[in-house]
């Protein structure tokens, strides 16, 4: 069994778990897959080596069971055009030969970047400006490395709506990172 300093420590991520199973899943299987996670943690304590973050480390648990959870109940999601609808303009980040009007602003060492939990609530906050299947999409393909093919599947949606989901998952994910975090600021404005 754990001890009371590693028990405390797990118990104190079942918030940002929960946040986080949220844009996968409706409010009571999020809430339950986070509690599964935490038992899970707890009884295997012995697996957490340190290696990376605890927080790291309770989100790869995390991460499966929610795929477990999704391949088992084989949720199906329609998709509306207005929830496919983006008045963002992305057009006007590439110039007339396809390239970035700007260049992105430099990210640093991602490795070092997600060990921080401040990047980690950042992250957050982008992921849930996004429209929940945006969310989901990027998610299945991006964190839990569904194929495409998987994701049309789970989702009930053409290999095309993926990609255009995807592209703009990414891109806003990437205007609100970059606006958020990567020019310096931590701020939420």
């Amino acid at each position: 069994m754990a001890d009371k300093s590693f028990e405390q420590s797990v118990i104190a991520e079942r918030s940002m778990l929960v946040k986080f199973a949220r844009l996968h899943l409706q409010e009571d299987a999020a809430e339950d897959v986070a509690q599964e996670t935490l038992l899970a943690a707890l009884q295997n304590a012995a697996g957490f080596s340190g290696k990376s973050s605890l927080r790291t480390w309770l989100v790869g648990i995390l991460k499966h069971k929610i795929v477990d959870l999704i391949r088992k109940e084989k949720k199906y999601v329609q998709i509306t055009q207005e929830e496919t609808g983006d008045p963002t303009d992305f057009d006007v980040l590439f110039d007339d030969t396809g390239h970035w009007a700007e260049a992105p602003a430099d990210w640093g060492n991602p490795a070092e970047t997600l060990q921080q939990s401040q990047f980690f609530d950042i992250m957050d906050f982008c992921l849930n400006k996004l429209t929940p299947v945006m969310a989901r999409v990027f998610s299945m393909r991006e964190l839990f490395e569904f194929e495409i093919a998987e994701i049309c599947k789970e989702l009930k949606i053409t290999a095309s709506n993926c990609s255009v989901l995807l592209y703009r998952a990414r891109m806003q994910l990437r205007l609100c990172l970059d606006q958020n975090w990567f020019d310096g600021r931590t701020s939420r404005a």
